[in-house]
């Protein structure tokens, strides 16, 4: 067949071909879910022992999952069976629209399946018997079971997104797996501490609610080691795998360490200066703090581990999002303190209210500023290509834009407070005293503001001067038939830019070297740049009009 050029230069049958992909894996995609669901609800009236007849009582949900169930699957079958004989051609295997709808459905069965499943079996240790829950859990289960096989066929899988499935699902794992890991050490814990209090727990027993989180944390491990270790997750390094490296090393961990921390020094706090409340009282989640602690500590001093051999890009982020983190725990810390030196001008110190204000600005100071120090290096000189990386230059910007939108919330509320006051004076609450908290925080973000005002402009001063008409590269579009990853690694480490991958369809065993590639690319100025790397000793680098 000959395609036909259209003005702007693509082929009409090729924009066809497209447009028929999309239509049906989103058909496919919406039919499997109505089917999985029709199937689920049945497996759930059949698993329900305790009702003599399949129709009992709820006619019309039967209704509901017979017609998703003998409607909604035979077309999705039928829309399976017209993709799958077609998926043998390369550019069906190809396109990303297959690729892309099979790993949402994966992870989409993925995530339903665990969840339903591991809900059923925590149900069990209740003495509460949910047979939808393990309905929906088989469906689906079998709906993430024939997608792993489609995946696992050589000659049908696809060639793009194919690190979605095992990234997506090491991370819903992981998340699951230390939450439940945190509640079940945390009601431990907790319970060992009411118990040195000489609390007496009334309602239902705390090893129930304990076994359940641990049957949550099991399952989680489980999903997380199979898409971790199984499916190869941990070596896999595109783009969505740098992302989720930072967001669980540089964010969650982070936050979950120096949240418990905070937490528990709150506590402890409390228990010295505070005598407003028992003991026993303040203590009543101390547990649960320690826990998120100790396992945030555990996560983060694993994925450290990883974050080591990561792209120089990867690290760099990582760093930036942790000195965010930090940063805004100080700043929170800075605001809640001014809040109570403020509040001491027309309340007494001791008085719980403020003290407890008090004590909880400095537990969030002295465990957000040392972090950030340590982070950020305020006291050390930086060179050149570390001050001026795109990175951290969009983190001072980011910092700017959310001091900006804090600052003019925090502006609006001491406007609308001034107001009030004016025009309603019955209550007998102070000025001051409606307006320390948004002060407080205006205080902080201001503080926060003008650091990094000042660094973004030592950093712009330390720049080197950029040539007339040479701009620094943003983005390099890298087109090769070998590995990309080596060429990816070296001109991300080498210039920062991202670095967008197209696979030619023929393979090539060898292609230029790195140290070509990256010298290439120092001799070219641009914001775009399309490097054609291959077949063969072939090298081109070519700039790109913005």
């Amino acid at each position: 067949m000959t395609a036909t050029l259209s003005p702007e230069g693509t082929t009409v049958g090729g924009a066809q071909q497209a447009v028929r992909r999309v239509i049906m894996f989103v058909l496919l995609f919406a039919t499997t879910v109505i089917a999985a669901n029709g199937i689920g609800g049945l497996l759930g009236r059949l698993f329900d022992l305790g009702n003599p007849t399949l129709a009992a009582n709820d006619a019309t949900s039967l209704a509901v999952w017979l017609a998703f169930t003998f409607v909604g699957g035979p077309f999705a079958f039928l829309f399976w069976w017209l993709s799958w004989r077609r998926l043998g051609e390369t550019a069906e295997r190809g396109s990303s629209v297959w690729g892309l709808y099979l790993a949402g459905m994966s992870t989409v069965a993925l995530i339903v399946a665990a969840t339903s499943m591991l809900q059923t079996a925590a149900s069990l240790i209740g003495g509460d018997w949910q047979p939808q829950s393990l309905g929906t859990g088989v469906a689906w289960a079998g709906v993430w079971v024939w997608h792993r096989w489609m995946s696992a066929r050589r000659a049908k899988s696809p060639t793009q997104f194919t690190s979605v499935t095992p990234v997506i699902g090491s991370f819903f794992g992981l998340v699951v797996g230390v939450g439940a890991t945190v509640t079940a050490v945390g009601l431990l814990l907790d319970t060992v501490v009411r118990g040195f209090s000489g609390v007496v727990e009334v309602g239902e027993p705390w090893w129930r609610s304990t076994l359940q989180a641990l049957v949550w944390a099991a399952g989680g491990a489980v999903v997380w080691w199979w898409h971790w270790a199984h499916d190869g997750a941990r070596a896999r390094t595109s783009a969505l795998a740098a992302v989720v490296l930072v967001v669980t090393t540089g964010f969650g961990a982070v936050l979950l360490a120096l949240g418990g921390i905070a937490t528990a020094l709150f506590m402890l706090l409390r228990v010295v200066f505070d005598h407003s409340q028992s003991a026993s009282v303040v203590l009543d989640r101390f547990g649960t703090a320690v826990a998120a602690a100790a396992v945030g500590g555990i996560v983060w001093a694993y994925f450290r581990g990883r974050m080591r051999s990561a792209a120089e890009s990867t690290r760099s982020a990582n760093r930036l999002v942790t000195a965010g983190v930090t940063l805004a725990a100080s700043a929170s810390g800075i605001g809640v303190i001014v809040n109570s030196i403020l509040a001491a001008f027309g309340t007494p110190l001791a008085e719980s209210g403020t003290l407890t204000l008090l004590l909880g600005g400095i537990s969030a100071l002295v465990v957000g500023a040392p972090p950030w120090w340590l982070v950020w290096r305020p006291a050390s000189r930086l060179s050149t290509t570390e001050s001026g990386a795109p990175a951290r230059r969009i983190y001072l910007i980011a910092v700017f834009g959310a001091s900006a939108v804090v600052a003019l919330i925090t502006l609006l509320v001491i406007g609308f407070r001034i107001f009030e006051f004016t025009l309603d004076s019955v209550t007998g609450q102070s000025l001051l005293d409606r307006l320390r908290a948004p002060l407080g925080l205006l205080i902080a973000t201001g503080l926060a503001a003008g650091y990094h005002f000042t660094v973004w402009r030592l950093d712009r001063a330390a720049a080197p001067p950029t040539p007339h008409g040479a701009h620094r590269i943003g983005r390099v579009f890298l087109v090769t038939g070998s590995d990309p990853e080596p060429l990816r690694i070296a001109i991300e480490q080498a210039t920062g830019a991202a670095v967008t991958v197209w696979a030619r369809m023929e393979h090539d065993t060898s292609g230029p070297t790195t140290e070509r590639v990256v010298h290439a690319l120092e001799l070219t100025t641009g914001r775009r740049v399309l490097v054609l790397a291959g077949p063969g000793e072939r090298l081109e680098v070519t700039p790109l009009r913005d």
